[in-house]
C-alpha cells in the first residue's frame, strides 16, 4: 500500500518527495522550529536527512513522511512512521508514568507507529499541528489497522505535550533522549505519549 493522500477540513497532507527539499530547509534553518530537535541543520546536512528520510518510508507499506499545505502553501511537516527495532529509545531505568502502560521490555514493535509533527513558525497556534496529526492517527488507527501509536518530544516542550494530549495521547513513560543528538548541555529530559487503538475508538 503506497502512502495515501489526506486531508482534513483545512489541509493537505502528501507523501513527502524531492521537490519538498526546500521547505525541509527553511524549516531546520529556523531556531526556533529546532529548539528541541537538536539545534538548526545546514543545507547539506538537511539534503542527507532528506534522503535517508525518503528511503526509510519505504520500510513499512503506508507509513512515512507527509507534507502539509493549506491552500496551497506549505506549513510544516508530519510523520507517521515505522519505529526502532525495539520501538524505544533508551529509558535509563526510568519507571513508566504512574497509572499508565508499561513499555519497558516490549521486544515487538508490529503495528505500532511513532507519531511526529514540525511547523514553520509563522504557522504556530492556528491548530494546524492537531488538525494533521488527529488524521494520521485516523489513518494509522483505521485505515492501516496499527494496534499503537506513539509519540516522544521533549519534557520541556510544552506545546507539544499540550498538543499530544489534546489528541487523546496519554503520557505513558519519562526517560532520558540519547546524548549524541543533541548538543552539550540539552536537557535530555524526555517523555513518550501513546494512545491504542481501543482507546481511540472509545474517544470517536
Amino acid at each position: 500500500m503506497p502512502q495515501a493522500i489526506l486531508r482534513t477540513e483545512r489541509t493537505q497532507l502528501v507523501p513527502l518527495s524531492d521537490e519538498h527539499l526546500q521547505y525541509q530547509v527553511e524549516l531546520d534553518a529556523d531556531p526556533e522550529v529546532m529548539r528541541y530537535l537538536g539545534g538548526v541543520r545546514t543545507r547539506e546536512q538537511v539534503e542527507k536527512k532528506h534522503r535517508e528520510t525518503l528511503a526509510e518510508a519505504n520500510r513499512v507499506a503506508g507509513l512515512g513522511y507527509w507534507a502539509g499545505f493549506v491552500e496551497g502553501e506549505f506549513v510544516g511537516y508530519w510523520i507517521l512512521r515505522a519505529p526502532d527495532s525495539d520501538g524505544q529509545e533508551p529509558s535509563d531505568g526510568q519507571e513508566p508514568v504512574e497509572g499508565q502502560e508499561s513499555v519497558e521490555g516490549q521486544e515487538s514493535v508490529e503495528g505500532q507507529a511513532e507519531l511526529g509533527f514540525r511547523l514553520l513558525r509563522r504557522h504556530w497556534r492556528k491548530g494546524f499541528a492537531g488538525e494533521g496529526s488527529r488524521e494520521l492517527i485516523r489513518h494509522g488507527l483505521e485505515d492501516l489497522g496499527l494496534t499503537r501509536i506513539f509519540a516522544q518530544a521533549s519534557a520541556a516542550n510544552v506545546a507539544s505535550r499540550a498538543t499530544m494530549a489534546a489528541l487523546g495521547l496519554h503520557c505513558v513513560r519519562e526517560f532520558h533522549a540519547d546524548p549524541s543528538w543533541f548538543p552539550p548541555g540539552t536537557d535530555l529530559r524526555a517523555v513518550e505519549y501513546a494512545i491504542t487503538r481501543e482507546q481511540w475508538s472509545a474517544r470517536r
